[in-house]
């Protein structure tokens, strides 16, 4: 190009256009099944448990047994109520039904 300017001017002007693009919307869908790892393999305590439901978009989580191998909780999420076990040892559902609506 004979005029570095304007060549230097229409690169800006790109560049300008290019980065002031709102950035599209993404939906984020929370996956939780039975063999999801909630806690990354490690042991959890009854408290953690919880926390790891309440994370993963349930709501009003109770506790029915925290004792023994495997933690159960009931608590609802998209209207529906679950009953959700989890391995105490590792994080992992191991098994989650739906109870009621």
């Amino acid at each position: 190009m004979r005029n570095p300017f304007a060549a230097k001017l229409c690169l800006a002007l790109f560049l300008l256009t290019l980065g002031s693009a709102p950035a599209p919307a993404q939906w984020v869908d929370v996956n939780i099944r039975v063999g999801s790892s909630l806690n990354s393999g490690r042991p959890i305590s009854c408290s953690q448990g919880e926390r790891l439901l309440r994370n993963r978009g349930f709501r009003d989580i109770r506790r029915v047994d925290c004792r023994g191998r495997f933690f159960v909780y009931r608590a609802w999420r998209s209207g529906s109520r679950f009953e959700v076990a989890i391995n105490s040892r590792n994080g992992r559902v191991v098994d989650m039904r739906r109870i009621g609506r």
